[in-house]
C-alpha cells in the first residue's frame, strides 16, 4: 500500500512538473493534448515513439491553427466565407469550374492577380472572402479590400511619397 502511493505521488509531481515545462517552452498544444488525454487515453499500448509523436502532431496542429486564426484576423474579410457554401443554383453566371480552379490558389503560386467583377448583390465580396479564407487555411497571408477603398489607400500613399512601402504591405 504505501509503495503504491508513494508511486501515485512520484507520477503525479513528474506530471505537475511536465505541464509546467511544457507551459514554459510555449507548447501549449502538447500542454492541452498532455492535460487533457494522458488522464484518459492509456499511454500503455505506445511505444516511446509514438508517444512522443502524438504530443509533437498535436503542438504542430495546435501552431497551424493559430497561425491560420492570426491569417484569418489580419485579413480583414468582410465575411466568414467558406468554398463549400457558394450557391452555385442561383442564377448569377458563376461557372463552377472557374471559382474550384481559383480556389486551388494556383493564381496566387503563379503570381497572377485575379479581379472580380459583376453586378451588385451578385456575391462578389463573398467568393473573394472564400478564396482568402482557402489561402490563410494555406498559411498565404492574405488581405481582402474592395477596389474603391484600396484605390483610396493607394493615392493616399502616392501623394505622401510612401506608395512602394504601401504597396508591399497590400
Amino acid at each position: 500500500m504505501t509503495s503504491n502511493n508513494k508511486t501515485n505521488r512520484t507520477v503525479g509531481k513528474n506530471m505537475d512538473r511536465i505541464m509546467e515545462l511544457l507551459s514554459k517552452l510555449r507548447f501549449y498544444g502538447m500542454l492541452e493534448t498532455y492535460r487533457n488525454d494522458c488522464r484518459t487515453t492509456s499511454s500503455d499500448g505506445m511505444t516511446n515513439d509514438e508517444f512522443l509523436k502524438w504530443l509533437l502532431e498535436s503542438e504542430y496542429d495546435y501552431r497551424r491553427n493559430v497561425s491560420i486564426e492570426r491569417l484569418i484576423r489580419s485579413a480583414n474579410f468582410r465575411y466568414k466565407a467558406y468554398m463549400e457554401k457558394i450557391d452555385y443554383t442561383i442564377k448569377r453566371n458563376l461557372d463552377r469550374n472557374q471559382i474550384e480552379r481559383l480556389a486551388s490558389l494556383d493564381f496566387i503560386r503563379d503570381g497572377q492577380n485575379i479581379f472580380i467583377t459583376g453586378s451588385s448583390g451578385t456575391g462578389k465580396s463573398y467568393i473573394a472572402s472564400a478564396i482568402g479564407y482557402e489561402a490563410c487555411k494555406n498559411g498565404i497571408k492574405t488581405l481582402y479590400s474592395n477596389a474603391s477603398k484600396l484605390m483610396g489607400q493607394l493615392k493616399m500613399a502616392k501623394n505622401k511619397g510612401t506608395i512602394e512601402p504601401e504597396m508591399k504591405k497590400k
